[in-house]
């Protein structure tokens, strides 16, 4: 297994968020397979040059949502079964979230609505085919 990812400290992304986004997408990607042991807490940690309680925090969360299983005295694991441990409506909940927060960053930006659906249509094909390729390794 190899989870080997740089951390950007000067992002206004928390450090423990960007380790999360990590996990996820190399789970989504399938660098990371369903039953597949995640390092320790502080050997990632030291390899991330972070305090160990940072990534506690991010696996725990990972833990909370679901995608990641703690198994005593072994280590965590990515879960081996795709729980869906959250009901429709915290799942549209927690889109709405990611989305308003994507709307906010566009506005910002000075972003159009066209050009916002033309990028996020793009990286939605982008990952489909990451993913599909992925799977036919």
């Amino acid at each position: 297994m190899s989870l080997v990812f740089s951390l950007a400290p000067a992002s206004d992304v928390p450090i423990y968020r960007q380790i999360i986004q990590h996990i996820r997408r190399s789970v989504i990607l399938g660098h990371l397979k369903l039953g597949e042991q995640l390092p320790a807490v502080r050997v990632l940690a030291e390899s991330l040059v972070v305090n160990p309680n940072t990534v506690a925090r991010a696996y725990q969360e990972l833990i909370r949502d679901g995608l990641l299983e703690s198994r005593s005295g072994v280590g965590v694991f990515v879960a081996e079964k795709a729980r869906q441990i959250f009901s429709d409506t915290e799942r549209q909940r927690r889109l709405a979230h990611a989305v308003e927060q994507l709307l906010h960053e566009a506005l910002l930006l000075d972003i159009p609505l066209p050009d916002v659906r033309a990028s996020l249509e793009e990286q939605w094909k982008i990952l489909q085919t990451q993913i599909s390729n992925r799977k036919k390794k």
